[in-house]
């Protein structure tokens, strides 16, 4: 019987995965989220719940949240392995410093904040502290995989934040020491604490240092081994092997598993199999990072929620808001950014996925009551739900410092004058090219673009370019726009091509403006918007490499020539047409270019 209910779990499993994860990206959400949401309604809290009253949602529940534990963990290394692999050892370096700054700040400030917090409310000393170390602590699965999809894990704020929760990961074993001593101490044990901390610090880092020399000596030369033979098989056989044997190795010092899983994948980072690994280990990591998701959403236990919701409410707002708070001061009194600060902040103010094992722990060493372990692992894993959508908000709010930042450095001023000139919104590859020649042929021009990198290397070359929204009449007006000679829309995203083009024929009926668009159907859109002339540029490329090819094949220049001429005009054709447009322009085109044509 036991293999069927092993099968049902699975079932469940996979149907939450493609029917509730793909409507919370539909929504935009996020796939952790998604999870998360699918864990609370099928674990013990939800449909286990609602099927003692009603025995059919019994089929659609997961009593045994313990049997799916071990697999959701895999998926947490699975992911560190691969971060690890993105990675490499002199970038690691290049943040260390930081990394034990902010990070050690972090975990200290928050410990100290929210035991005092604890203790002010009637909480003993053990119950205090343990709270204190359980959830100063974040969840690096949830919060790394929330930077991938976001792809902000590259950027500074991204960085950090894997920095500090890197240097949690090592402070996993002086927190167990001091449980441990707590436990068999008793109230004596603030005296052991801090020498507890040398001990589990010195640990730690003894534990890195061995894992580090030992993959030098055995993970690369067994990773050459296996790629030597040609079995894709066996590599992938070995790299999980040695996932999993470094999160063991780790796990049985003390310290996180997934800190093991990481190490190995720096190992790995700047070898030849670095690409290929990353590939295979994908789907394993999908899926089981899936179900770890899952089974933390499993955690909350509803009923306390409902019973005692406006202890769990006061307890969950004051937890996030300390979180933020010393996570903010101690990146700032690191000289961090304030926008990075702000980011990060914002990511580690939920708890992590070990504040679980600190609970049990110290409710088997009777550290803490069952009720105070139940209540805190309820509100670590809400926190942990909020996480997501706590990332997003932090990294709006960091984007629109940034621009307030960029504005005020690179934006455009008021005083200046612009007469008989060309604005360009947009200054990437494209609109660089079009300032280069209008610069030639001595137009004078001025361009705007949200990318700061842009702006900042066309302002080394005393280009007139400036950080802007080039979507905003207001700012355009700044650049003369009454008295511009056209407009010349090169924006990479379609939506934002649109707007600007919208915005110039709104405010500026009489002026000229020319688009690039990325197809022949947004072509067709900017026109409708009353653009004057636009570049499908798409379409110009296929049709360049098409004339490369049949060149290739023998083809005489002036028969290729007159082929795309009248591709060309078939497409040009339809842009300046009325009524309904074709779904595919550029095939009806190929279509209309018969055989002799040309």
């Amino acid at each position: 019987m036991e293999h069927l209910a092993a099968g049902r779990e699975l079932l469940i499993f996979l149907v939450a995965a493609g029917i509730v994860v793909p409507l919370f990206q539909y929504m935009r959400l996020g796939v952790v989220l998604g999870f998360l949401i699918a864990g609370v309604a099928v674990g013990p809290g939800g449909f286990g719940h609602l099927a003692e009253t009603w025995p059919i949602f019994g089929y659609a529940a997961i009593s045994d949240v313990t049997r799916l534990q071990t697999l959701g963990d895999l998926g947490v290394l699975f992911l560190l392995f691969t971060i690890g692999l993105e990675l490499s050892l002199a970038r690691l370096a290049a943040i260390g410093k930081m990394m034990v700054q902010v990070g050690g700040l972090q975990v200290i400030f928050a410990t100290g904040a929210i035991y005092a917090m604890a203790a002010i409310s009637g909480f003993q000393f053990d119950d205090s502290l343990v709270l204190g170390m359980a959830f100063a602590l974040s969840s690096t699965a949830i919060v790394t995989q929330s930077l991938i999809e976001r792809k902000r894990l590259v950027a500074p704020a991204g960085r950090t934040t894997l920095g500090v929760l890197i240097l949690q990961d090592l402070t996993v074993v002086p927190v167990v020491i001091v449980v441990g001593i707590l436990g068999t101490a008793g109230a004596t044990a603030g005296a052991s604490v801090g020498l507890a901390l040398v001990q589990g610090i010195g640990i730690a880092i003894a534990v890195v240092i061995a894992v580090l020399a030992l993959g030098r000596f055995l993970i690369k030369p067994l990773m050459q081994l296996a790629g030597a033979t040609g079995n894709r098989t066996l590599l992938i056989a070995i790299t999980l092997l040695i996932i999993i044997g470094a999160g063991a190795l780790t796990s049985a010092a003390g310290l996180s598993s997934a800190l093991g899983a990481f190490l190995a994948g720096l190992l790995l980072s700047e070898s030849e199999y670095r690409h290929q690994l990353d590939v295979d280990v994908e789907p394993f990591r999908d899926l089981l990072l899936g179900l770890f998701f899952m089974t933390v959403g499993m955690t909350i236990d509803l009923d306390i929620v409902y019973l005692q919701w406006t202890m769990v409410l006061l307890a969950l707002v004051l937890m996030l808001a300390v979180k933020l708070v010393t996570a903010y001061v101690a990146a700032r009194l690191v000289r961090v950014e304030r926008s990075v600060a702000i980011e990060m902040a914002f990511l580690l103010a939920g708890a992590g996925e070990f504040a679980f094992v600190m609970f049990a722990l110290a409710f088997r060493d009777n550290v803490i009551t069952a009720d105070v372990a139940h209540f805190a692992t309820t509100v670590a894993a809400l926190s942990m739900m909020f996480t997501p959508a706590l990332g997003m908000i932090g990294g709006r709010i960091a984007k629109a410092m940034e621009s307030r930042t960029h504005m005020a450095k690179h934006g455009v001023h008021a005083d200046e004058e612009w007469v008989d000139h060309v604005i360009i919104g947009g200054y990437g590859r494209v609109g660089g090219m079009v300032g280069g020649l209008l610069r030639a042929e001595g137009i004078p021009f001025v361009a705007l673009d949200l990318d700061v990198v842009h702006v900042e290397r066309a302002k080394q070359d005393g280009l007139p370019v400036f950080y802007g929204d080039a979507t905003r009449a207001e700012i355009l007006t700044r650049l003369g726009a009454e008295n511009a000679l056209a407009f010349v829309v090169t924006a990479d995203g379609g939506d934002m091509a649109k707007r600007m083009v919208e915005t110039i024929r709104a405010r500026w009926p009489g002026s000229t403006i020319h688009a690039r668009a990325r197809s022949v159907a947004h072509a067709r859109e900017l026109l409708d918007l009353g653009a004057t002339h636009v570049v499908p540029e798409a379409f110009e490329g296929s049709l360049q490499l098409s004339g490369e090819l049949l060149a290739s094949i023998g083809l005489p220049p002036e028969a290729i020539a007159n082929r795309l001429a009248v591709v060309r005009a078939v497409v040009e054709a339809r842009l300046s047409e009325e009524g309904p447009y074709p779904a595919n322009p550029e095939a009806e085109a190929g279509a209309a270019m018969q055989p002799g044509d040309g």
